[in-house]
């Protein structure tokens, strides 16, 4: 079993429940799962809510699973030091911080990630900017780059964020290649 397995499930009826189970509990190393009605006009509080008062106390959202025909639960914990930052979660923080309501823990999870480059490692896969090691692999397979354009916005971000996401330069450059070989199929490489 892992820990998503064995974690806690928390239901609360209101934001502010949310918000303050998180003030209690966000020092703990394990996450919880966020339990609420399938049907978004049914929620006691939206998906949006939940996850502004998690990245306010230094937490992230992750999977979703069905718990029954009318209830699922949201993975949420603690966000790790190496943990990459969404556009959309930035744009979160910054609507936080200028409104004061970003708590010191969240606001140690965005100072990290700037220290540590992870605040922008997906600016680029974001704007769906081609690398020059990739643009050069799909140049020297015929085909690549006219199948890679034709990729749809979220097939040609999933395969930047897993070049990006490589922590060896040996294991880059093996899913450039696997890129770029798939691309002439017209396959997607999806790492």
């Amino acid at each position: 079993m892992g820990v998503q397995d064995e974690a806690e499930d928390v239901e609360p009826q209101t934001v502010e429940e949310w918000s303050a189970w998180l003030d209690e509990h966000h020092d703990r190393g394990a996450g919880v799962w966020l339990v609420s009605r399938r049907r978004a006009a049914d929620r006691a509080f939206s998906y949006e809510d939940s996850v502004i008062e998690a990245l306010r106390w230094g937490w992230v959202d992750s999977t979703q699973r069905p718990v029954d025909d009318e209830h699922s639960r949201m993975w949420f914990a603690p966000r790790r030091p190496g943990s990459i930052w969404t556009r959309p979660n930035k744009a979160r923080i910054a609507r936080l911080e200028a409104e004061g309501r970003l708590e010191a823990p969240g606001r140690a999870a965005v100072e990290a990630a700037r220290a540590n480059g992870n605040w922008t490692l997906m600016d680029a896969v974001d704007d769906r900017i081609v690398p020059d090691d990739l643009a050069a692999a799909l140049a020297a397979h015929p085909g690549s780059r006219e199948h890679w354009d034709g990729f749809s916005p979220s097939a040609q971000k999933q395969m930047l964020a897993w070049v990006v996401m490589a922590k060896r330069p040996a294991t880059r450059a093996q899913r450039i290649a696997a890129i770029a070989e798939a691309a002439a199929l017209g396959e997607k490489a999806l790492g």
